[in-house]
C-alpha cells in the first residue's frame, strides 16, 4: 500500500446518547456529551431519530430497526461531511464504496422470519422478513437510496466486526481503489437476543445505575447497540475531524504479555512509543473478569496516560468500537474530553496528538485503533 493518507471527513453517530446531531455541516458544537442519559438498567436502547428525514415514509414501514438505525446513522455522516452544504456550493458526496460491519445482523427479521415459519408450518411465508434478515441488508440499503453502485462490502467477524470493515476501508483508499469510503457498524439488540444472551452470563442480573457502571460489581456487564458511520476520504477539508493512522485486531492471546507485544509492534510501524499517546479509550464495560484485561496493559504501559471510558453510555455489543471511534475523532477535532468518559485523567499541556483505542469482546476479539490529529 502506499503513504496516502486518510482522514475522517463526517461522522453519523445513532446511539442511546443525544449524539445523533443533525447541525449543518461545520457547524457542530464545541462541547458534547455535556448532558449524558442515565438509566437504571441493564440495557441500553438507541434513541430513534425522526426516520422519515432519512427514509422515504412510504419504505419506513416495512423496514427492520437496524436498517433505519445504519441508513440514518449514514445519512446523518453524509450530511457532516458537506453534502447539500449550500455554503460550498453543495458539495457532491458520493460514496465509491459502502462497507460496514455487524456481529449479529438484522436479528429482529430474523426472528420474525423464523417465528412466522412456526406459526404457519413452514408454509405461505412472506419473504419480507426473509429478504431483510441477512447481515449485508443495512449497506445494500444504504446503496439502494444513494443509488450507490460501487463496491458494497458486510463483514461478519464478532467482536472485530466494524474493525475488519474499517480496514477493508483504509485499505480502499491507501491502494488509491477509492478516493472515499463510507464505512460504520451497527447491531440491534432484542428481547429475545437478550435473553439468550443473559443465560450465557453476558449481562448483569440486576440493573444499575448506568453511569456508575464501573463502581458495580457483578458478574456481566449492561447489553447496548448502535449505529455508527464515518466518511473517509483520500484529501483533509474543512470537515475532517483527524486522520484515521491504522487498525489491528487479534484473537484470543495466549498472555497478558502477547497483548503488549501487538501494542508495542502496532505503536512503531507508526514511530510511535505508548508515551506519545495522549489519551486511551479502553473498553471498560463494568465485568471483573474482562476488566482485568485493560487493567494489566494500563499498569505496564499506561500508568500517567489520561484514560477515558465509553461502554457507560452504549452498552455492550459486538460493534460498540464504532462509537468509540465517533468518541475519539470528536475529542481530537474538539481537544477536549467531556467529564463523563474520563476514568484517570490528567488534563494535557499541549494539543492531543493520538488516540488510541482498545476493546475487546469476552477476551477473544481484541482490536487497537489510532487516531491522530489533523
Amino acid at each position: 500500500m502506499t503513504n496516502i493518507p486518510v482522514y475522517i471527513n463526517g461522522l453519523g453517530n445513532v446511539s442511546p446518547q443525544k449524539t445523533n446531531d443533525s447541525s449543518p455541516p461545520g457547524h457542530r458544537a464545541t462541547t458534547f456529551l455535556e448532558e449524558p442519559l442515565s438509566f437504571h438498567a441493564s440495557q441500553l436502547r438507541c434513541i430513534d431519530p425522526g426516520y422519515k428525514e432519512f427514509i422515504p415514509a412510504e419504505m419506513i414501514r416495512r423496514m427492520g430497526r437496524i436498517i433505519k438505525m445504519g441508513v440514518a446513522a449514514s445519512k446523518l455522516c453524509l450530511r457532516d461531511a458537506g453534502a447539500g452544504d449550500a455554503a460550498t456550493g453543495g458539495r457532491a458526496v458520493t460514496p465509491d464504496a459502502i462497507i460496514t460491519g455487524t456481529g449479529l445482523g438484522c436479528i429482529e427479521d430474523t426472528e420474525k422470519f423464523l417465528a412466522s415459519m412456526i406459526k404457519n408450518n413452514e408454509e405461505f411465508l412472506t419473504p419480507t422478513s426473509f429478504i431483510q434478515s441477512t447481515h449485508n441488508t443495512v449497506a445494500g440499503q444504504i446503496a439502494l437510496l444513494l443509488k450507490c453502485h460501487g463496491y458494497n462490502f458486510t463483514y461478519v467477524h464478532r467482536g472485530i466486526s466494524f474493525e475488519s470493515a474499517l480496514t477493508d476501508a483504509m485499505m480502499q483508499v491507501q491502494t488509491g481503489e477509492c478516493s472515499n469510503v463510507l464505512v460504520g457498524g451497527s447491531d440491534e439488540l432484542t428481547a429475545n437476543s437478550f435473553a439468550i444472551m443473559s443465560r450465557l452470563g453476558y449481562w448483569k442480573r440486576k440493573p444499575v445505575e448506568t453511569l456508575n457502571l464501573l463502581d458495580d460489581h457483578q458478574r456481566g456487564t449492561i447489553a447496548g447497540e448502535g449505529a455508527s458511520f464515518f466518511f473517509l476520504e483520500n484529501e483533509m477539508n474543512v470537515y475532517s475531524y483527524a486522520r484515521l493512522a491504522g487498525v489491528t485486531t487479534f484473537l484470543k492471546p495466549a498472555s497478558p504479555a502477547e497483548i503488549i507485544e501487538r501494542l508495542h509492534a502496532f505503536l512503531s510501524s507508526f514511530g510511535l512509543t505508548a508515551g506519545d499517546v495522549g489519551l486511551v479509550i479502553l473498553g471498560l464495560n463494568g465485568d471483573p473478569r474482562t476488566d482485568l484485561v485493560y487493567h494489566n496493559l494500563v499498569e505496564t504501559d499506561f500508568q500517567n496516560t489520561s484514560l477515558a471510558y465509553f461502554k457507560h453510555l452504549c452498552g455492550e455489543y459486538h460493534t460498540a468500537s464504532a462509537f468509540a471511534t465517533w468518541l475519539a475523532a470528536m475529542v481530537l477535532k474538539t481537544q477536549s474530553v467531556p467529564e463523563i468518559v474520563r476514568v484517570n485523567f490528567n488534563e494535557p499541556s499541549a494539543p492531543l496528538e493520538h488516540v488510541l483505542i482498545y476493546n475487546h469482546f469476552q477476551d477473544n476479539n481484541h482490536a487497537f485503533i489510532l487516531l491522530s490529529r489533523l
